[in-house]
């Protein structure tokens, strides 16, 4: 068996090493285009879970010309920082948008890149976030005792060597204030190998520690992806996950209906569930925003309350994250959604550009009886 490394190293980084890639020599010119502004990243481990050119897991990770094309719809409201990150950063790499949490990046590599991803514009390139970058971050924490809440991410932050997260977290650990460490990844579904009981023992030095982890298709739950959760589930940390909605991937309620059931079995709580971002190179990702309301009325009742996920918009422009609730929702009309954020502020989320039937602005449903919300909750 190969170890996490050499799976990270054999990682397939160039279009002419692509296998399933159908098309003549223009095409794959094409591609290559692409990859030269968006890189690419699929490890060995994940590359052979993919079945061919069709498979969902393949869409997640190979590029395609449409990533060009929607380079060019930037006035048509997609960004190359959708959620205005940039804007909330008091110090390079830290974001601190809510008042009482942070969200600290760690570097900017991942096991596999996705072709959706928010941070297109990071992620890959070297030297974005260094040494003095995470002293900064750390420090900005300690100073601010509002700040109770972190979260590590990037890139993602279990590629980080363990010697070198160690000394992160231990840092963390040692700001009085600070009550709650949780870790962005994608590791445990896309390298599960690097889940070692050795991570697994300098973990559990420093709870309470959360892991946030990111599933978009059951077939990325994988007997070694099973392994790597319990581990972490044995080592203490909370596991919950987040998911992209996703079209051609994840978008009918069968897909994300045995996706949550899988989770659940691997010890993962089912958390959120993202309408894309507004992110430049993505558009053809997105779905209408009916159709994740569409999901989560069709998990509703038909599965367990903790399998169903929070819907959620990251507002764009920075608002932060809604939940697509009855009163969360303003106005839908055939162009776009206006919501209503944490703070009684609305954002406006354009539709996609296809045509959609006429749709009527949908009425809250009856309150649940008192036993219902409490399962909810």
């Amino acid at each position: 068996m190969q170890s996490w490394q050499r799976q990270l190293s054999d990682s397939v980084v160039k279009v002419e090493d692509l296998p399933f890639v159908s098309g003549d020599e223009q095409y794959r010119e094409k591609l290559k285009k692409v990859a030269e502004i968006f890189p690419i990243r699929i490890n060995s481990y994940f590359l052979k879970q993919v079945k061919s050119e069709h498979d969902p897991l393949w869409k997640q990770v190979v590029p395609t010309v449409e990533e060009l094309d929607d380079l060019l719809r930037s006035e048509e409201g997609l960004d190359s920082d959708p959620l205005n990150e940039e804007k909330d950063m008091p110090v390079p790499e830290l974001v601190h948008r809510y008042p009482d949490r942070v969200l600290l990046m760690l570097n900017n590599q991942c096991p596999i890149i996705c072709r959706f991803c928010t941070r297109k514009r990071k992620i890959g390139f070297p030297g974005i976030v260094t040494r003095e970058t995470l002293r900064q971050g750390i420090e900005y924490i300690a100073q601010h005792p509002e700040i109770r809440d972190v979260i590590m991410s990037g890139g993602d932050p279990l590629l980080v060597p363990d010697k070198e997260l160690e000394r992160i977290l231990k840092a963390l650990r040692e700001i009085p204030h600070l009550e709650i460490i949780r870790i962005g990844t994608r590791v445990p579904g896309t390298l599960p190998d690097r889940i070692t009981p050795e991570l697994c023992e300098i973990l559990k030095k420093y709870h309470p520690l959360y892991a946030n982890l990111h599933f978009n298709h059951p077939d990325e739950i994988t007997p070694e992806v099973e392994v790597a959760c319990n581990r972490l589930a044995d080592a203490g940390l909370p596991l919950g996950a987040q998911t992209v909605l996703l079209k051609g991937v994840n978008d009918t309620v069968e897909v994300m209906t045995e996706l949550v059931k899988k989770l659940l079995r691997v010890r993962v709580k089912p958390y959120y569930l993202y309408q894309a971002d507004m992110t430049v190179g993505t558009d053809h990702f997105r779905t209408s925003v009916e159709k994740g309301l569409e999901i989560i009325r069709g998990l509703q009742g038909h599965t367990s309350g903790m399998a169903v996920p929070y819907f959620v918009i990251d507002t764009p422009g920075g608002g932060g994250k809604v939940r697509l609730l009855p009163d969360s929702i303003v106005e839908f009309t055939d162009k776009e959604v206006v919501v209503r954020n944490f703070e009684g502020k609305t954002f406006r989320y354009p539709q996609p550009l296809e045509k959609q039937p006429k749709r009527k602005t949908p009425q809250p449903e009856p309150a649940a009886p008192s036993s219902k919300l409490c399962e909810l909750a």
